[in-house]
């Protein structure tokens, strides 16, 4: 059974044009103007499958295949670009000048395009970013647990994306993709992820609950975004499963290990 998720709905798409989210992050939602489903941030591409109705555009993303509904005001036509965000967040600058006024907050993970540079700062259509805070887009990382770990502190937002909110599968999505594996958006799509594992946890391990992951920083340790605590936390993992099977949450459903270069 094909997964509604990732499958446009017929009756709403009207063409398939490449576009981009030129917004800092944006809600993807169920219906325009309803609850978001997942986000979408600066420089991430898509196919705009319907027409603006009620300030909401028909979409699916690049990234992950999901559907829904996109401020209008948010997309803008595709364009190339050259870095991703590598920090936590950065900021665009009027000048490059770190004392000048910010243009533009971004979350790791942002695509942007950079087209030349001016002292330390990369010079970008929507201001200037600081170098260090940029990596060439083909530059992949290869340690899942370090990308999570730039979350460390992020409130929890249900379907967040962001450095500004994040939550389960946000977390194990942008860790990721920023290793170059594709990875789903919700947490009952990555059940698939690698293969069945046993045993001693491994670093770069997903633990599944149901409706929860968690990914194995170390044989005694995961890191997740959860509402317990309200943002991405290292926790025991042993004191995770005893504390999610007393709140009425069950036991792990599934033990995933992950194929990494590194590994």
């Amino acid at each position: 059974m094909s997964d509604p998720r990732l499958t446009p709905v017929a009756s709403l798409v009207t063409r398939s044009e490449p576009g981009q989210v030129t917004a800092a992050v944006t809600d993807l939602c169920r219906s325009p103007g309803g609850a978001r489903d997942r986000q979408l941030l600066f420089g991430d591409t898509l196919t705009l499958l319907g027409e603006d109705f009620a300030g909401y555009t028909y979409v699916q993303a690049d990234k992950d295949g999901y559907c829904g509904h996109v401020s209008t005001g948010a997309l803008g036509s595709a364009a190339k670009t050259t870095h991703r965000v590598c920090a936590p967040a950065t900021h665009a600058y009027t000048s490059a000048d770190f004392k000048s006024l910010e243009r533009q907050s971004l979350s790791f993970g942002s695509a942007v395009a950079v087209t030349g540079t001016k002292g330390s700062f990369a010079v970008t259509s929507i201001g200037y970013i600081p170098l260090v805070h940029l990596r060439e887009a083909d530059l992949l990382f290869d340690d899942p647990a370090a990308i999570a770990k730039l979350f460390l502190g992020t409130p929890y937002l249900w379907g967040g994306n962001s450095r500004w909110g994040i939550d389960c599968s946000g977390l194990v999505q942008a860790a990721l993709l920023a290793c170059g594996i594709p990875c789903p958006g919700d947490s009952d799509q990555q059940h698939i992820l690698g293969e069945p594992a046993s045993g001693p946890y491994r670093r770069n391990d997903l633990l599944f609950w149901k409706g929860h992951v968690a990914l194995v920083a170390d044989p005694e340790t995961l890191i997740h975004a959860n509402v317990h605590a309200m943002q991405t936390v290292y926790e025991p993992i042993a004191e995770a499963i005893t504390r999610i099977r007393e709140q009425g949450d069950g036991n792990v459903t599934a033990h995933r290990r992950l194929s990494l270069a590194s590994s």
